[in-house]
């Protein structure tokens, strides 16, 4: 495991969902943090996980968070937490891209 990591070195993958991309960061047998950026007018659909507490720091842009029936504005150096078993949802409605800090915490 690196104690330093470049993240400009790192190349962005997109992930599951169309134009959201990653910079794996940390990947541990109980958590995980990316560097993610989210294209303009991208939408993460609602989803859930049983086994694990998401977080999200917001590094550059806006982003919208939906978390169960509350919908949140988040902007630079925002936190936002996604309980296990709670349903959540993020999305890009600017213009510009936005990035965020991605990690989780296994239960």
């Amino acid at each position: 495991m690196e104690n330093k990591i470049i993240t400009n070195n790192l190349e962005w993958h997109e992930g599951k969902v169309k134009n959201f991309f990653g910079k794996e960061l940390l990947n541990l047998n109980n958590g995980t943090v990316k560097l993610v950026k989210i294209a303009s007018g991208a939408e993460y659909p609602m989803h859930i996980h049983p086994d694990k507490t998401e977080y999200i720091y917001v590094v550059k842009g806006e982003i919208t968070c939906k978390i169960a029936e509350d919908t949140h504005i988040g902007g630079v150096g925002d936190f936002f937490i996604f309980p296990h078993n709670i349903f959540h949802a993020l999305s890009n409605h600017t213009q510009n891209n936005c990035e965020v800090l991605v990690g989780a915490i296994k239960i």
